[in-house]
């Protein structure tokens, strides 16, 4: 394990595996930098690039200073950019995505941008997370009720059936990693707030990110995902969209399948 300082004080840990050119992956809501899919991916893409496994705030082995502010986590994001000699390739996943967008609106030195699945809802007739949202998530980890905070955020926000978080209570140890980051939650509403409303994303809100961009999604996957993807690289000035079987992240993520679209993104 390594660890960087971000500009707040807070060590951000992370690992650093392979050789090549730095990449930094960027992991979405309960997502952390040893969630076995994500070693696994780490481990794949290795064989082409420096890959910087990091946990956000608040994860793993990262510190937590309070309070929580986005422009905190693009400092974070930052620093691993400079850890990684300045500039870097970045993945994010999910609500990741939010937060690889953001900190390459404010400048970040990005030089390629993979961005998978991003969960904004964009039509009107898709699913969409109660108004309060963010409210109601941050209140329930404020009373430190962490069970109930995994089941809201993955029903009314994920939009995943109520029946797999009752089989996910039965499993003790996915159970137990859900709630050692449950408090990170509102941290993800925060990213995603003002975007889960239904309506169309505004053409100017990241013209400024310009890089080469890549948004993927899977062709199994929910259509306000889908919805989401498509809308987004239709914005974004130098964007193209990926859609293919097995690029789906509400499920099992395929590793070997998002390793080989990202090598062939980033090194052409």
């Amino acid at each position: 394990m390594y660890s960087v300082i971000s500009k707040d004080g807070t060590k951000i840990a992370y690992d650093k595996v392979g050789q090549g050119p730095a990449l930094i992956l960027v992991t979405g809501a309960f997502s952390y930098r040893k969630f076995p899919a994500q070693v696994k991916l780490a481990n794949l893409l290795a064989e082409y690039f420096t890959v910087y496994n990091y946990d956000r705030r608040g994860r793993g082995d990262s510190g937590d200073t309070k309070p929580y502010d986005i422009a905190r986590e693009i400092e974070d994001l930052q620093a691993m950019i400079d850890e990684a000699g300045g500039s870097a390739y970045v993945w994010g996943l999910s609500s990741g995505v939010a937060l690889a967008l953001q900190a390459a609106e404010k400048g970040a030195n990005i030089t390629k941008l993979a961005l998978h699945e991003p969960p904004f809802v964009v039509n009107a007739e898709d699913p969409k997370p109660p108004e309060n949202f963010l409210k109601q998530t941050t209140e329930l980890i404020a009373a430190d009720n962490r069970a109930e905070a995994v089941k809201f955020f993955m029903t009314k926000g994920m939009g995943a059936p109520s029946f797999v978080v009752t089989m996910m209570r039965v499993m003790p140890g996915v159970w137990s990693k859900l709630l050692d980051v449950a408090h990170t939650l509102p941290y993800d509403a925060a990213l995603l707030d003002g975007f889960m409303e239904g309506k169309n994303l505004p053409s100017e809100q990241w013209r400024k990110v310009t890089v080469p961009t890549l948004v993927m999604e899977g062709t199994e996957s929910p259509a306000s995902l889908r919805n989401s993807a498509k809308e987004l690289a239709g914005v974004l000035p130098n964007a193209q969209l990926l859609s293919k079987k097995g690029l789906g992240h509400t499920k099992k993520l395929n590793s070997k399948m998002i390793s080989s679209e990202l090598c062939a993104f980033f090194t052409r």
